[in-house]
């Protein structure tokens, strides 16, 4: 196995908290990777990256590429190298794909960035909406959201699969969004059945990890108690 390195840019312990500005341009973002996800700044819509592309994901359903000059609270990027592949050839509910990704990885200590692709039976996602100051804290802001469903459609699944002992660095377990093959719907990943597809996986050995320089990050709870229920809430809402 070879050394691999993801690139993160604050913590989701600061997200969690309401710190949802900084100064990272997508442009010096996408210098660090070609693929990932995150979100863009004021919580204005989910991000995905694909190919160097970058798309915002917005909360009232439309998808769009991004600008390079606009800024991430909060992201995390690679190139994508995959190591590991696994087909699909019959419908599979996300547990059950993701028992199947379990066997297929060397171990549960590495970081690894997933690319699953083809077609779904159906998705269900969501995505946050631009916040306005003073910032919530992010379960309050995603609260409610309205989960969206689509059936029968092409496209591709991003996402990370981060070790438990990373919990406040990243979101422990597996951070998926979904973008369609015509870019013009997707979100973040509440569940889904895939018919058929492939699954691809980058191993992540190195992380480099950027914190912000800004007022509210130094004022930021990166701590709290309930910081493992914050994250769940708001990565499995069902709205």
């Amino acid at each position: 196995m070879n050394r691999h390195e993801f690139f993160q840019t604050s913590l989701i312990s600061s997200l969690m908290d309401g710190v949802y500005e900084d100064e990272m341009s997508i442009g010096e973002l996408l210098s660090h990777g070609s693929f990932g996800i995150g979100t863009f700044n004021a919580l204005d819509g989910e991000m995905i990256i694909l190919d160097g592309q970058c798309f915002q994901l917005k909360g009232d359903g439309t998808t769009r590429p991004a600008s390079m000059s606009q800024h991430t609270p909060y992201a995390t990027v690679t190139n994508f190298v995959p190591s590991h592949r696994l087909e699909i050839a019959r419908p599979l509910h996300r547990p059950d794909l993701s028992k199947l990704i379990d066997n297929l990885l060397p171990s549960a200590n590495y970081m690894y960035a997933l690319r699953i692709s083809g077609h779904v039976d159906w998705v269900t996602t969501r995505t946050v909406v631009q916040q306005d100051k003073p910032y919530r804290p992010m379960v309050q802001a995603t609260d409610g959201e309205r989960v969206v469903r689509a059936e029968e459609i092409d496209g591709i699944f991003v996402g990370f699969r981060t070790p438990v002992y990373q919990q406040g660095i990243s979101v422990p377990g597996c951070h998926v969004h979904f973008i369609d093959d015509t870019r013009t719907r997707g979100g973040h990943v509440v569940d889904f059945q895939i018919g058929t597809g492939a699954v691809e996986v980058c191993v992540g050995t190195d992380l480099q990890l950027r914190l912000p320089l800004t007022t509210e990050f130094e004022r930021a709870d990166l701590a709290p108690e309930d910081l493992a229920e914050q994250v769940a809430r708001t990565e499995h809402a069902q709205g």
